[in-house]
């Protein structure tokens, strides 16, 4: 008998294919994949092809039917009595020993952002003998974050390589791209695409720092009740040009009752499996169970399509360690901040999201101490803006913005095989919902388009 055990936090998905069930498109999976940009739970275009849960085993019958499915894992929250001294001892040995035992003697490529958790990496990192390659990138007419970058990878004594991600990449690696993550997330996010033959000249394996902030931050804002907390999920992962698009295939497609009772249900159903009392570790684990294993985890395929990858965070290890750690410690990054403190040039360098604030000084980033740098921040952006270069910070811009970008686009969200799956008229007014005043809260609508105009070309009916 076949048996599949996936680990708590997979960095692989594993597909399985129903017997004698393969050709029915699941119409319900698909509206919330285009309102979310994820597939949630064992969901994927077909109902005869299910996503095995992570911390799951799968038995099969001989002919490769499913015999059984049960979770070896239950996500739980048992905190210690201990002291925060004692917790983060505990974390940085444990994040060390993980970190070693993943990388063993190989060489690592470290991707490093301005923000905690591959500073955290780096932390441990600078302590080994391995050879570490550190990289960086910034949106060409964006914040330089490569530039905090390279000053982390100074500090280490890293070596270190900052790439631009330049306009319209995408298009010259787009069908790669489909093949690679078999368009089970949208297309604009892995800017690693833009710099992928680069990646692959370098010499290691990967050491990842992905789902660090969500492991060591609070699940839910302090002071959020049980009645606040699916109404909150579902602000956060619904998207509101991509409601309005799942509504429309909804009706088109003559799904029963309506979308948004369809995905509340949904959201019911996979919170009360996880039997946490503590709504911020019941978030965290919800999030972690649907977005990383759905969303994060089918980008990890690019990585591995350069070298093999390692990720310190996924590690069961550390899963079962945020289980036993007092929500306390691990709210506000304060076992992160904690660490990186004991490193004083590394925690001196600008922490991204609080810029121009550091680890040291980021509690003044508030009202008036930060009155300077929002004034000068605004006027550079509004200079640039009226000289012609655009602050970039979102990644759809480098895609959809501009002439050349416009022709790619309707190149293929208008290709007549797409329009066969989904109707014209539909693609016609998320065209023109983009191209009208404000097309930030448009543009995610337009992504998912894109991306399922590549899954019709290479997987739909083929």
């Amino acid at each position: 008998m076949k048996s599949i055990k996936t680990p708590i936090l997979p960095t692989k998905q594993t597909f399985i294919d129903e017997v004698g069930n393969h050709n029915d498109l699941h119409l319900e999976a698909i509206c919330v994949y285009v309102t979310t940009g994820f597939f949630m739970g064992e969901d994927t275009f077909w109902k005869g092809k299910r996503c095995a849960l992570p911390g799951h085993r799968y038995d099969f019958e001989d002919n490769g039917s499913l015999k059984e499915k049960r979770p070896w894992f239950q996500w739980s929250y048992n905190p210690r009595d201990i002291s925060f001294d004692q917790a983060l001892e505990e974390y940085i040995e444990l994040f060390a020993q993980i970190t070693k035992d993943q990388i063993g003697d190989n060489n690592v490529i470290l991707p490093l952002s301005g923000g905690l958790d591959s500073r955290s990496q780096a932390m441990i990192l600078k302590n080994f003998d391995n050879s570490v390659q550190a990289y960086s990138y910034s949106f060409k007419g964006g914040y330089p974050e490569h530039k905090i970058s390279q000053q982390i990878a100074d500090v280490c004594g890293f070596k270190f390589t900052g790439f631009e991600i330049s306009k319209g990449y995408l298009w010259n690696c787009i069908d790669e791209l489909a093949k690679i993550n078999q368009c089970y997330s949208e297309f604009t996010h892995p800017r690693q695409m833009g710099v992928l033959p680069q990646l692959k000249e370098m010499e290691g394996v990967f050491s990842l720092g992905h789902w660090g902030d969500v492991f060591f931050d609070r699940g839910v804002p302090e002071g959020t009740t049980e009645a606040d907390v699916i109404p909150m999920l579902f602000k956060k992962m619904v998207k509101p040009d991509g409601l309005a698009l799942a509504e429309r295939l909804w009706a088109y497609w003559n799904l029963e009752g309506n979308f948004k009772d369809y995905f509340v249900s949904r959201l019911e159903v996979s919170l009360a499996k996880i039997e946490i009392d503590n709504l911020s570790a019941k978030v965290r684990a919800f999030k972690t169970s649907q977005w990383a294993h759905r969303w994060t985890t089918t980008n990890l395929s690019v990585f591995k399509s350069a070298h093999p990858i390692t990720l310190p965070y996924y590690d069961d290890r550390m899963c079962q360690f945020i289980c036993t750690v007092p929500e306390a410690y691990l709210a506000d990054r304060r076992l992160q901040i904690a660490h990186l403190k004991q490193g004083k040039a590394l925690s001196n360098i600008t922490w991204h999201a609080q810029k121009p604030f550091n680890i040291n000084t980021y509690t003044n980033n508030k009202l008036p101490y930060n009155l300077p740098y929002r004034i000068g921040s605004k006027l550079h952006r509004t200079f640039n803006g009226i000289i012609g270069n655009p602050y970039i910070q979102r990644n759809f811009e480098l895609q959809f913005l501009g002439a050349n970008n416009d022709a790619q686009l309707k190149h293929y969200i208008f290709d007549q095989e797409f329009l066969n799956f989904i109707p014209k008229s539909i693609v016609e007014d998320c065209y023109r919902n983009f191209n009208g005043k404000n097309y930030v809260h448009n543009a995610h609508a337009l992504s998912m388009l894109l991306t399922m105009s590549l899954w019709c070309k290479h997987f739909y009916n083929k």
